[in-house]
């Protein structure tokens, strides 16, 4: 008999709406927060989201609870989806860490790099005393907006993510929990896998800011993946990648390669880079940011590019390109991402070696 999971959305952005409406016109019990009522309270009082979707399901999808407190939330779930930037990640978890229960499954959509090891960290200096399960999907299963207060909109729907469980050892519970409305999540492998295989930190920051110029001269009127993807651009992203993949090398992984994700997603093959992506007819009509204030650079820095320099600089790996990108984005912003962004101190890892890094994501022992 297949267990009737109750779930909760917590967040009320662009991918929790399309995530909360899909699930309900499911037939799933959906419970959805967000910490500041007034973004959620037209959806409260009309009990649901009304979503587009060029497939099944779609229409008005009735909403269980509306409510922008954690404990409430909480209380009447038994899968959290996390949908929310993953900047805030570690306040979800300081907000969830005392009602959490042994039985809770959490799932950061997505968990960008480090996202499900951050989580578990700060429920330890929390002093949680439940052990829920925590994941990560790779992605964000939909290409989705908002499109009015109680609107949402889901352009496509990923035909495979990968999800990973922290330890791996309890990937498989999440998947069978979750595959009744999202038979779509594949076996990640570990956390440690799905978090560098974030092709988003490879994509969106270095092509922002490299465009830096022509995104404020024009406020993104500019074909942001065709336009913004010159040769010269292409070649910069292919030394990210590479230093991407070597720092996956170091600790025992192989990860895809931005032409092999390209041609695994979209079928999109290309001599290099820059070929490759202008052979991905989905990117042709896509505008750049309107703003170098955007979560390509704001978000996809401190959770997805520090991280990765943080664990080269630990693992021995020389990751020159990737620092540059930061450097750009801390003069740009005057901000110190380094400081604001996921490190092996605030993942909870520092003191571990290659071996005990490995131990301690597949079986979630530690030394």
């Amino acid at each position: 008999m297949v267990k009737n999971y109750r779930y909760a959305v917590i967040g009320a952005g662009n991918g929790g709406k399309a995530m909360a409406a899909y699930l309900a016109l499911l037939g799933v019990q959906v419970t959805m927060f967000n910490r500041t009522a007034s973004r959620v309270e037209i959806i409260r009082l009309r009990g649901g989201i009304d979503l587009e979707n060029p497939t099944e399901p779609r229409g008005f999808g009735k909403i269980y609870k509306v409510t922008d407190n954690m404990e409430e939330a909480l209380r009447e779930a038994d899968i959290l989806m996390v949908v929310v930037p993953s900047t805030a990640h570690s306040d979800i978890a300081r907000m969830a860490a005392p009602f959490l229960r042994d039985d809770h499954i959490v799932v950061l959509n997505p968990g960008r790099t480090g996202g499900a090891l951050e989580f578990r960290y700060v429920l330890e200096q929390e002093n949680c005393t439940t052990n829920p399960i925590i994941s990560e999907a790779e992605t964000f299963i939909f290409a989705s907006r908002s499109e009015g207060p109680s609107q949402a909109r889901i352009f496509r729907i990923k035909e495979a993510v990968p999800l990973a469980a922290l330890p791996a050892t309890r990937t498989d519970e999440v998947l069978d929990a979750i595959r009744p409305v999202f038979p779509q999540f594949i076996h990640g492998k570990n956390v440690l896998q799905t978090g560098l295989n974030n092709m988003g930190a490879i994509f969106h920051p270095a092509l922002a800011l490299l465009n830096a110029g022509w995104i404020e001269a024009t406020s993104g009127d500019f074909q942001f993946y065709v336009d913004g993807v010159t040769p010269s651009v292409a070649k910069v992203l292919e030394v990210l990648d590479r230093e991407r993949v070597t720092v996956a090398s170091a600790i025992g992984l192989k990860a895809r390669t931005a032409q092999e994700w390209l041609e695994l997603a979209y079928n999109a093959t290309g001599t290099d880079l820059h070929e490759a992506m202008h052979n991905q007819t989905g990117y042709y009509g896509i505008r750049a940011p309107g703003t170098l204030n955007h979560r390509y650079i704001t978000e996809e820095i401190p959770m997805s590019l520090v991280p990765i320099a943080s664990f080269a600089k630990t693992y021995g790996v020389s990751v020159n390109g990737i620092e540059s990108i930061i450097n750009l984005a801390c003069f740009i912003h005057e901000t110190d991402y380094r400081r604001r962004g996921r490190t092996v101190e605030k993942l909870g890892i520092k003191e571990l070696s290659v071996g005990e890094l490995v131990k301690f994501v597949e079986t979630g022992e530690r030394g």
